[in-house]
């Protein structure tokens, strides 16, 4: 159950890819992540999912594309809504999204955003003095710290329930914030919000409650937070630094 004893929501059930629109020898279909979406497809738990792993593993891959399917499914209910321009797919990002589907919850939450912290100035002026968004966010954005923004961004939209796909937000913010961050996510959680985040960081994929997938060669398999390549990393780095360190010299 969510914060707050509500069941959090699933908007969105399950992955999968249109073979006719995708081509298994090509990139990203060869990246394992996304072929075993492409050969099995990939279901998704109520609540949040967080996916770890190392770059290049596609965890980005996989939620701009997820973010730009849900965009095409909303926009076709809320004509207002700024999704379609928030998860319009970056010059830098596969095609993946133009083959990806998404099964939906009939009668789901049809609310929801893409926040991709690098992009977050990119992206202000879409949130500015526009309906919602002027009655949510206090100020504008480009006045403010991409950590302060994007939380801004965040707090502003929790009670209203949808997806939330976030790419590594870390970036963004510090350990402080990160923490601001998970009580945000819980929030919206509790509101009835399904969150799917690409993180390195091991302060967001403990999110209480979280399924948590590790990307790799092998492709994508549930882990418990303990035994993530995440977690035992970063737990050995910070125990004895120099065992790391020694190797760079």
């Amino acid at each position: 159950m969510a914060p707050g004893g509500r069941q959090p929501g699933a908007p969105v059930t399950s992955l999968t890819i249109d073979r006719g629109r995708s081509d298994p020898e090509r990139w990203p279909y060869t990246v394992p992540a996304v072929r075993q979406v492409y050969d099995r497809g990939l279901d998704l738990t109520p609540g949040a999912t967080v996916l770890v792993g190392a770059n290049g593993a596609g965890k980005s891959t996989l939620v701009e594309a997820i973010a730009a399917a849900w965009a095409r499914r909303i926009t076709a209910f809320r004509e207002d809504w700024l999704q379609r321009s928030i998860a319009e797919p970056a010059a830098e990002d596969s095609d993946l999204h133009r083959s990806l589907r998404l099964t939906c919850t009939r009668g789901g939450p049809t609310g929801g955003l893409f926040l991709r912290a690098e992009r977050l100035h990119e992206q202000a002026g879409q949130f500015s003095g526009r309906g919602r968004w002027s009655e949510r966010i206090d100020g504008p954005l480009l006045g403010r710290s991409h950590g302060e923004g994007f939380l801004q961004v965040l707090a502003g939209m929790a009670a209203e329930p949808g997806l939330y796909v976030l790419d590594e937000p870390e970036s963004a913010l510090s350990f402080d914030s990160s923490l601001v961050l998970l009580t945000i996510l819980q929030d919206m959680l509790a509101a009835g919000s399904q969150v799917v985040l690409a993180t390195h960081s091991p302060v967001l994929a403990a999110l209480p409650g979280a399924t948590l997938l590790q990307l790799d060669d092998r492709g994508i398999t549930p882990v418990a937070y303990d035994d993530s390549d995440l977690v035992t990393s970063w737990r050995a780095f910070l125990r004895r630094p120099e065992d790391f360190l020694r190797h760079l010299r």
